[in-house]
């Protein structure tokens, strides 16, 4: 019996998902396409709501807050995400985010025969806020993969100057050696904007503001004051590298320092206890087999 009511709740479930989705492809079909030309793909994930996110930003984007648009902007910046989607279609994609949420946890409370407001607000509470949890796992990847790539483009920066060649000509070379990655991408958009006219100190703060990275600031203070002083940029880079190598060994160390504290938990939890059984069950059937226990 219990088969019979999952398998129409299943069937209920994906009539409602199909007649939804009719809905929704008849709702967007007036709403101008977007220009995707010079913008990065949609992943698979999006693509099935891509159409509901332009839907809301084309009827109701015009509400939202212009603080929280202007922090938002910030948030998609930091996470290399603005290539993806603007402020707008990210406060619209939380939205339905939530809206699916909890429309989800209403099914499955009807199907296990109980509901709780408290369980439906904090369902949507958490849909709403998971792409911002979503896009602070991408920063940090990112701002780890830049701090691990950093001193070998400093390196070959070092290599550059000291073999003859401007920081403009270093950085090119830079780019055309080191490994593939954020940092190499950022580096690229510097030598965009030193093609376009701007000058150095300029390009090299706007990098600097894109990552907002403590170890950035350090190098781009370093070339900027070097510049600006008339010392040695060769032994200033080389500093650097020096340093931000360091650096990396140290976090290296701390990793493997936090490792033991981190496996506690699946040690008592996991380990432990099936060491314990395994050790322990011919015990106990001796005892049980002599009448013991």
């Amino acid at each position: 019996m219990l088969l019979v009511i999952a398998f129409v709740i299943s069937i209920g479930l994906i009539a409602f998902i199909a007649i939804g989705y009719k809905s929704i492809t008849g709702l967007t079909g007036s709403i101008p396409p977007e220009d995707r030309t010079f913008l990065d793909p949609l992943p698979k994930s999006l693509r099935m709501v891509w159409p509901l996110v332009n839907f809301v930003v084309y009827h109701f984007g015009d509400r939202f807050s212009a603080k929280l648009i202007e922090k938002t902007e910030l948030q998609l910046r930091l996470t290399s995400l603005t290539f993806l989607m603007n402020a707008r279609q990210f406060l619209a994609l939380s939205i339905i985010v939530s809206i699916l949420a909890a429309l989800i946890s209403v099914l499955l409370m009807l199907a296990l025969g109980m509901f709780s407001f408290l369980v439906l607000v904090g369902m949507a509470t958490l849909g709403y806020f998971y792409p911002r949890i979503w896009t602070r796992n991408v920063r940090r990847r990112r701002v780890a993969q830049i701090l691990k790539h950093l001193p070998i483009y400093l390196d070959f920066l070092t290599l550059g100057v000291e073999a003859g060649l401007n920081i403009n000509g270093a950085l090119q070379k830079a780019v055309e050696k080191g490994p593939e990655g954020p940092l190499r991408w950022e580096f690229e958009h510097v030598l965009r904007d030193l093609k376009s006219g701007l000058n150095r100190s300029e390009s090299l703060r706007r990098f600097d503001d894109r990552l907002r990275i403590k170890e950035v600031t350090n190098f781009v203070g370093a070339i900027v004051q070097a510049e600006r002083m008339g010392s040695g940029l060769a032994k200033s880079l080389r500093f650097q590298s020096e340093q931000r190598r360091s650096e990396r060994f140290q976090r290296a160390e701390k990793q493997a320092m936090e490792a033991p504290v981190k496996l506690v938990f699946p040690l008592l939890f996991f380990i432990f206890p099936i060491t314990f059984i395994v050790l322990g069950f011919p015990i106990v059937m001796k005892f049980v087999q002599e009448g013991l226990l």
